[in-house]
């Protein structure tokens, strides 16, 4: 234990005197509790100045811990027993009234940060402003971003499909048009969701992108086909590069499921061999391996909508439109056509769906392209449904 009370000549040590040999090389050690001041000091003791280096300096590593602030030197700097003393170099001295310079170190060190948060925090008051203020600013949607057609630009890819100023006229309905000046680019690979209230313009949208609806004026492009001009003997040829899915199914009564997706690849012409080879493949891939030779009043409304998606997807179209193809499913079978068409997507090929799933668009976060009376009212990279047909 390290002596704690003066002896006889200590009296040289406040004097400035130098420190006998002997003295300098006993050891000083800290009470079990840790604490360099526990234990009360003598008499002799409390009359000595308080800055005494070698009554009670510990060897470096059993000082306590203090916490780091830039203006206190580290314990590295702290000087050893033999060191001279130094009144400003004190780890516990408190800094008095008279020793500005050590008392304002802290307050002229905190005021920078202070200031920097201020304008940090200002800095994002002003952001949230201006884009409140902005007219393409929307409480649940961020503004449409150019990036993706930038990108696709550069690297000069084409758009699988193209409108510009497409618009489409009923005769039933002159005044009330079903597409009012329609611009979209959709590019290959894409994932497209197109949402919006019965009546704005969904299915007109899709048929014309087939070829079932030809539009009033306006341009559209699909696979490189200017569908205002094409002939009307060309069209089949078109449509097998287009895969189509619709919301009642439309199979044929009385043929198999096998015989219902292999005549898809017999309406083009392709050999028996391959048929053989595609057919099972296919249906083995929407999960019907098993319901091949059942007939469709034998399966379940999402097994004959499976069948449907295995019907258009068998040739490998590289665009896929998707007409509501879980409007009249349960959600869970929804869920597994969204997903075997997520799978389809990431082959490589272009889907297009026309939905009202609300939690289903909200939880993939693809693109979503919103309509209402036949205007595009919003083309989101990653949106969500919004409140359209609430």
């Amino acid at each position: 234990m390290g002596n704690h009370f003066r002896k006889p000549g200590d009296e040289q040590v406040a004097n400035g005197a130098p420190v006998p040999e002997a003295a300098t090389a006993s050891p000083v050690s800290v009470d079990e509790t840790g604490d360099l001041f526990s234990q009360a000091a003598a008499p002799e003791q409390a009359a000595q100045p308080v800055a005494d280096p070698f009554a009670y300096a510990p060897a470096p590593e059993q000082v306590p811990a203090v916490p780091e602030v830039p203006s206190v030197p580290s314990l590295d700097a702290v000087p050893s027993p033999d060191a001279a003393p130094a009144a400003d170099q004190s780890l516990f001295s408190i800094p008095s009234p008279a020793e500005p310079a050590h008392a304002d170190v802290f307050m002229t060190q905190a005021a920078p940060a202070l200031d920097s948060s201020d304008e940090s925090e200002q800095r994002q008051i002003d952001d949230v402003n201006e884009a409140l203020t902005s007219p393409d600013f929307t409480s649940v949607f961020a503004p449409v971003q150019e990036s993706r057609k930038q990108m696709a630009r550069e690297a000069g890819v084409e758009p699988v499909i193209l409108m510009e100023h497409l618009t489409k006229i009923y005769a039933a309905q002159p005044n009330k048009p079903a597409l009012d000046d329609v611009n979209l680019e959709i590019y290959p690979g894409e994932f497209v969701f197109l949402v919006g209230h019965s009546g704005s313009g969904k299915t007109t949208l899709l048929s014309t992108m087939i070829r079932d609806v030809k539009p009033t004026s306006g341009r559209i492009l699909v696979a490189g086909q200017d569908l205002m001009r094409i002939k009307n003997r060309k069209v089949p040829f078109l449509r097998r590069q287009i895969g189509a899915v619709f919301q009642d199914f439309r199979l044929l009564p009385n043929k198999t499921a096998y015989e219902n997706v292999a005549f898809a690849l017999e309406c083009i012409g392709k050999p028996k061999a391959v048929i053989r080879s595609q057919v099972p493949e296919v249906l083995r891939l929407v999960g019907l391996a098993d319901q091949m030779d059942s007939m469709p009043d034998q399966l379940s409304g999402g097994e004959q909508q499976r069948v449907a998606v295995a019907r258009a997807m068998v040739n490998r179209p590289p665009l896929l439109i998707c007409d509501e193809p879980t409007g009249n499913l349960d959600p869970a079978i929804s869920l597994g056509i969204m997903k075997l068409l997520e799978r389809i997507n990431r082959t490589g090929t272009t889907v297009i769906v026309a939905t009202h799933d609300r939690e289903m668009v909200d939880s993939m976060h693809r693109r979503v392209i919103a309509l209402e009376a036949g205007h595009i009212v919003r083309d989101q990279e990653r949106g969500g449904y919004g409140n359209y047909g609430a």
